[in-house]
């Protein structure tokens, strides 16, 4: 299965990631990507950009180095009811939204159902489109609901490559459980190099290891056609402007 996209990477704006973004771009480039995502990390990680820093995207060109560029953010929820750590007006203005649980930001919990209701709060957020790394041990899930209500409200699950290598310890479980339930329900999801230094970018090996274990089929996967984020952006599009009218 050929990617030809990333949608999770991060530059020195997250606080401790070590490359910019000319230099992602241009590794991207290297490894034949077309489009990668922008997701620092939000403002209450520590160490991480102002709130106008995302306000503010809106002034990168559209491609760096010969590859599209999506401004983001790998947003911080804060708690049960699935609040992120920006306002609605900035999360309006970005291309794509990651939302996920970082223990600097919500405690890990063996409360199952805890960990569960903020991941699908979040799902409910029409500005989110991807739910990050949620193979991680220390947050415990209901995973059939969770990836029921992904495929209700149309995000995508995130495989994670960074969790198999220099993060998270202990997902591989989780993920190819989820992975593989994903494959039962039709659920669609997108795989993250989670990428924190520019040599990363584009570094999918272990995550596509847990697709092809979990029978995981092209249709299902985000990051194999620019034509899939681009559809799925327009429809997202479509549908908050026709909630706000």
């Amino acid at each position: 299965m050929k990617l030809v996209l990333d949608t999770h990477i991060h530059t020195i704006s997250s606080g401790h990631a070590y490359s910019t973004i000319t230099e992602n771009a241009r590794e991207a480039y290297k490894k034949g990507l077309q489009l990668i995502c922008m997701t620092d990390h939000g403002p209450k990680m520590p160490g991480a950009a102002h709130l106008w820093y995302f306000g503010n995207l809106k002034v990168l060109p559209e491609k760096i180095e010969g590859v599209e560029i999506l401004k983001g953010v790998e947003a911080n929820i804060m708690d049960e009811e699935g609040n992120l750590d920006l306002p609605e007006g900035i999360l309006k203005k970005l291309d794509i939204v990651i939302a996920s649980l970082h223990d600097v930001c919500f405690e890990p919990s063996d409360d199952i159902e805890r960990n569960t209701k903020a991941i699908i709060n979040a799902i409910k957020n029409p500005y989110v489109d991807i739910i990050g790394h949620p193979g991680n041990p220390i947050y415990p899930i209901d995973i059939e609901k969770v990836l029921m209500a992904a495929k209700e409200y149309g995000k995508f699950i995130e495989i994670n490559n960074s969790s198999f290598v220099s993060s998270r310890k202990g997902s591989e479980e989780n993920c190819f459980l989820i992975a593989k339930k994903a494959k039962e329900m039709g659920v669609k999801i997108a795989v993250g190099s989670d990428a924190h230094v520019s040599f990363d970018v584009g570094r999918f090996d272990e995550a596509l290891k847990v697709i092809k274990n979990a029978g995981i089929t092209e249709d299902l996967v985000l990051n194999t056609d620019v034509g899939k984020i681009k559809e799925y952006l327009k429809e997202k599009k479509r549908k908050i402007g026709g909630e706000e009218e």
